[in-house]
């Protein structure tokens, strides 16, 4: 199986594609980022997010996709540019086809590290060590996509 973890943004939108096979470890298959200029129209950036996705997507043919659910904190701005973009990264998934399964920070940090107060470098050194790569994987938020996609491997193992 395919997953494709999605860590939301609107500046970055980190993303992270990895397989999994029954009672295998999974394996790293794309990863990266979705930039989007901050001087453009936000409608702009969002198509932007729309059409890169909607690439990724097709490129890598994931069945899954899990997303990082939002943490509002005192900037409203932000988190609602934020939702915007992550409400993008939902349609895009349906209109695929893709199961989408949403896990907060905490969630995710727990099934990566077995903590879920741990804190980015834990997060980031666990997800090397899970896909036995030799360095973390850059930038953050790639890794915080691969990390999602980590945990929706992991909670499939238990179900």
């Amino acid at each position: 199986m395919r997953i494709l973890g999605i860590d939301p943004g609107t500046g970055i939108l980190g993303f992270g594609v990895i397989d999994i096979e029954p009672g295998g470890q999974p394996k790293l298959v794309d990863a990266g980022v979705i930039r989007t200029p901050v001087h453009e129209d936000d409608a702009v950036r969002l198509l932007t997010i729309y059409d890169e996705l909607t690439d990724i997507i097709t490129q890598n043919k994931p069945t899954v996709m899990s997303v990082e659910k939002l943490f509002f904190n005192r900037n409203v701005t932000t988190a609602m540019t934020v939702s915007q973009a992550r409400g993008v990264v939902l349609l895009t998934g349906m209109k695929a086809g893709m199961k989408i399964c949403e896990y907060t920070p905490m969630q995710i940090k727990q099934a990566i590290t077995g903590y879920g107060s741990a804190d980015k470098k834990q997060m980031q050194e666990m997800v090397r060590i899970i896909l036995k790569l030799k360095e973390i994987p850059q930038p953050d938020d790639a890794a915080d996509a691969l990390a999602a996609a980590i945990c929706q491997s992991m909670q499939m193992r238990i179900a």
